[in-house]
C-alpha cells in the first residue's frame, strides 16, 4: 500500500513539475452573422488556411496554435464583449478584429485601453491609424485607397460623379478622402450621399443620386447593402444610363446577383500581388469555389504575422508579443497580399491594388 502511495505522490509532484503542453492561442472577432456575415466568414477562410500551414510547420513556440473565434454579429458593443472574453476567461495571447471600421475602432481602443496588442486584420478608415499605441494594421489605409479610386475614375473619362457611401468610420473616410483627391485632379462632385446601412430600400437615395445629373456613380458598400444598392439601381434604370464603380468591390459582390452586377467597375486591395496563385489554388481545395472576397488573403497573412510576431516574442507573455509585433513590422515578412511592414504608427507601409470589371458575373482584373 505504501509503494502505491509513494507512486501516485510521485507521479503527482511529476505532473505539477512538468506540466502538459498547451496550445498557443490567439483570438479574433469578426462578423459571423448580420449584414457582413459573407466578409466575415471569407476572413475565417483565409485564417483557418495560414493556420493549417503554420501548424503543418510545427506550429507557434513549438506548440500548435489554435484561433478562437467570436462572432461580433456586426455590433461593436458585442464586439468589445467578444474581446473582453478573450482576453480575461480565455487568455488569448493577442485578439484580431473587427471587419468593418465602425467596430475594428472601438474594439482596437478597449484591448489598448488594457494594454493588450490588438492586430487588425483588413478595415482600413484613415482613423484606425490613431487608435492607440499596442495596435497594429495588415492593411493600407483609405488615403491611399481613394487616391487610387480617383485616379482609375478619372482615366475612364468620367469627370462629374455621384459618390454615395456608409455613414460609418469607414464610409466617412471613403467620402472624404475620395471628394478631396477628385477634386484635386480636377474632377466634380455632383453630390455626396451617405446612407444608413441596413435599409431595406435604397431607392430614396438612388433617386437623389440621380438628379445630380452625373457623368457616373461611384459608392461603397458592405455585403447585403452593396448588393440591394445595385439591384435597385439596375431595377430604377440607373445602370443603363451611366456607368457604376465600387470602391473596394468585393465587400459586396457575394451578395450581389450576377444579373444586376454585369459591367460594373471597381478597384480593391490586391491579394495577388506577390504574383503567387498557390494561394488560390489552396482556397478552390479547401472550399470548393474562389475568394469570396479580396480580403481573405489579408486575414491569411494576419495569422502568418501574428504567429512570426509570438515566435519573435518568445512566449506569450503581453508585453513580449507588443515587442514580437514591432520588431517583425519593421524587419517585415512576405506574404501572399506582398510584403508586409510597418511604420512607426504600426500602419502598413506599402498597399497593393487592382482595377476591376464584372464579366460573365465575375470580378475580373483590368490590366
Amino acid at each position: 500500500m505504501k509503494s502505491v502511495i509513494r507512486f501516485f505522490s510521485a507521479a503527482a509532484f511529476l505532473g505539477a513539475a512538468m506540466p502538459a503542453q498547451a496550445d498557443v492561442v490567439i483570438g479574433t472577432v469578426l462578423p459571423l452573422s448580420g449584414v457582413n456575415a459573407s466578409g466575415g466568414e471569407d476572413l475565417r477562410r483565409g485564417m483557418e488556411l495560414a493556420l493549417k500551414e503554420i501548424n503543418a510547420k510545427g506550429g507557434v513556440l513549438g506548440e500548435p496554435l489554435r484561433i478562437i473565434y467570436e462572432d461580433s454579429g456586426n455590433n461593436p458593443q458585442r464586439a468589445i464583449d467578444a474581446a473582453r472574453k478573450l482576453v480575461s476567461v480565455d487568455k488569448v495571447a493577442l485578439v484580431i478584429g473587427e471587419y468593418s471600421s465602425g467596430i475594428t475602432i472601438p474594439l482596437g481602443q478597449y484591448l489598448v485601453g488594457e494594454g493588450f496588442p490588438h492586430i487588425n486584420a483588413v478595415s482600413t478608415s484613415g482613423l484606425v491609424r490613431n487608435i492607440g499605441a499596442t495596435s497594429f494594421s495588415m492593411v493600407g489605409l483609405d488615403n491611399v485607397s481613394t487616391k487610387f479610386a480617383a485616379e482609375d475614375v478619372l482615366a475612364h473619362g468620367w469627370k462629374k460623379v455621384a459618390l454615395m457611401a456608409m455613414n460609418n468610420a469607414f464610409g466617412q473616410g471613403i467620402a472624404s478622402n475620395f471628394e478631396r483627391q477628385f477634386k484635386e485632379m480636377g474632377g466634380e462632385i455632383s453630390t455626396t450621399i451617405i446612407y444608413t446601412s441596413g435599409q431595406t430600400s435604397y431607392k430614396r437615395e438612388l433617386q437623389q443620386a440621380e438628379t445630380s445629373k452625373p457623368d457616373a456613380y461611384v459608392f461603397t458598400a458592405y455585403g447585403a447593402d452593396g448588393g440591394l444598392i445595385v439591384q435597385e439601381a439596375y431595377e430604377l434604370g440607373l445602370r443603363d444610363e451611366k456607368p457604376w464603380y465600387s470602391i473596394q468591390m468585393t465587400m459586396h459582390d457575394a451578395d450581389t446577383p450576377a444579373e444586376f452586377k454585369e459591367g460594373l467597375f471597381g478597384m480593391d486591395v490586391d491579394y495577388t500581388a506577390a504574383g503567387n496563385d498557390s494561394y488560390l489554388k489552396s482556397y478552390e481545395a479547401a472550399y470548393g469555389q474562389a475568394f469570396a472576397s479580396a480580403w481573405s488573403g489579408y486575414a491569411h497573412d494576419t495569422i502568418l504575422f501574428a504567429a512570426a510576431a509570438l515566435n519573435k516574442a518568445g512566449s506569450t507573455d503581453r508585453a513580449a508579443v507588443i515587442d514580437g509585433i514591432r520588431k517583425v513590422g519593421a524587419e517585415g515578412i512576405s506574404g501572399v497580399t506582398g510584403e508586409i511592414k510597418l511604420d512607426d504608427d504600426g500602419q502598413r507601409v506599402w498597399q497593393p491594388y487592382q482595377k476591376l470589371v464584372v464579366k460573365d458575373g465575375k470580378p475580373t482584373r483590368v490590366e
